[in-house]
């Protein structure tokens, strides 16, 4: 399936995503309820075998199995329906119960229960409460003295503002569940000696509070293959700081394979990952060679390609059809040979409207030439100067 078609597909079947969480329930059960992640691997040992037989079973009927799920797809009355699993104590049978306990009055308090109450003061509504119950039912059996206040406290030290300790528990209730002095500690302490800069972890765990769940193992992964790649301790240690979703990033499903891509370009892969990492979570079917086909389609060679992202790392990271193909259709415009776009490419990171048209606009109306970069890439106060200088030397000749 195509990667739009394959998004529709998972929007329409939250009953089949739920019935797979069951299965990778079932099977890591000790793992979920202690707030550990799984890793791309154990998700794909746990499920592959399965979905493959659905496919034998099913064939081209698949997609309205998994979309009508539990039910017979409507297209083929005769289908069988896919049975069930054994029900899940963590997923099943908790989740009704675990979301029921939000409005449930503690007989002793005569009140909300404590938790509840806490996450409201906190700023949480409670619909929000209610959806990190069904998405993760253990969360509302975790103690609030001994796990949740705890972990709100500690990342209140760390610098994360009240308002964001929110988004990071809506995004990752697991985290309360993980021992601060045996886990979450210990993991931080790993992640600065491998060179994470210790005073930026409110960013860090605001961008991606996933990154303290994951297994050493995983991390060693991931930063193994960066110390292929040539980079530093030092470097490694800047790009997880910066973008720390790299380590959620499959070796061989992602890391590997864009880098033999992006060398094939002639692109230093390790400067690449410094500069951008996040081309690295990018896919390479569905966004990157999608761009390499734009700009051979215009002309340029894989070498010239190559050069611009090597120069400009986040090329790759800008939509086709928002971003690249409007501001390639004005550059059309503009009286410049397609090579500045190889001298410059950070063209494609203005604004189009906001700097692009009306910077251009200027220069025409002055009627100097500026070499591109001139033209964007200075503040407003020196592209003026640069702007006078060059049509009081046009005067004079």
């Amino acid at each position: 399936m195509s990667n739009a078609n394959a998004a529709r597909t998972i929007n329409k079947s939250d009953p089949f995503i739920d019935h797979l969480l069951s299965k990778l329930h079932l099977k890591h059960k000790t793992w979920y309820l202690s707030g550990r992640e799984l890793t791309t691997l154990e998700i794909r040992d746990a499920l592959i075998s399965y979905l493959e037989s659905l496919f034998e079973e099913h064939g081209k009927i698949l997609v309205d199995v998994v979309e009508n799920y539990p039910n017979p797809p409507v297209k083929d009355k005769s289908a069988v329906p896919i049975p069930p699993p054994k029900p899940s104590p963590v997923v099943d049978s908790k989740k009704p119960k675990a979301v029921s306990r939000v409005s449930e009055i503690d007989p002793v308090a005569g009140n909300l229960r404590p938790h509840i109450v806490y996450l409201m003061e906190l700023g949480m509504d409670i619909e929000q409460i209610r959806t990190i119950l069904r998405r993760f039912p253990a969360f509302a059996y975790y103690s609030l003295e001994g796990k949740i206040k705890p972990v709100v406290e500690f990342f209140l030290e760390l610098g994360v503002p009240k308002e964001k300790i929110l988004i990071i528990l809506i995004k990752r209730p697991q985290l309360c569940g993980i021992s601060l002095s045996e886990n979450l500690k210990p993991t931080m302490k790993f992640f600065e000696s491998l060179g994470v800069d210790k005073k930026q972890w409110a960013k860090v765990i605001y961008r991606f509070p996933a990154l303290l769940t994951y297994s050493k193992q995983k991390i060693n992964e991931s930063v193994d293959f960066l110390h292929e790649l040539g980079l530093s301790e030092e470097s490694i240690g800047k790009i997880i700081t910066r973008c720390p979703n790299i380590v959620s990033y499959s070796v061989e499903d992602n890391l590997r394979p864009t880098a033999t891509y992006f060398r094939s370009l002639g692109v230093d892969v390790g400067i690449l990952l410094f500069k951008c990492p996040q081309n690295f979570g990018l896919s390479i079917e569905a966004n990157i060679k999608p761009v390499t086909e734009f700009f051979l389609e215009r002309g340029y060679t894989l070498e010239e390609i190559g050069m611009m992202i090597s120069r400009y790392g986040a090329l790759y990271t800008f939509s086709l059809t928002e971003n690249l193909m409007p501001k390639w259709d004005f550059f059309m415009t503009m009286d410049y040979p397609n090579s500045e776009l190889i001298k410059f490419p950070q063209f494609f990171g203005y604004s189009l409207e906001q700097r692009i048209k009306p910077r251009y606009a200027r220069v025409k109306s002055s009627g100097v030439r500026l070499l591109l970069n001139q033209v964007l890439s200075l503040s407003s106060s020196n592209f003026e100067e640069v702007l006078k200088k060059k049509m009081k030397k046009l005067q004079v000749g």
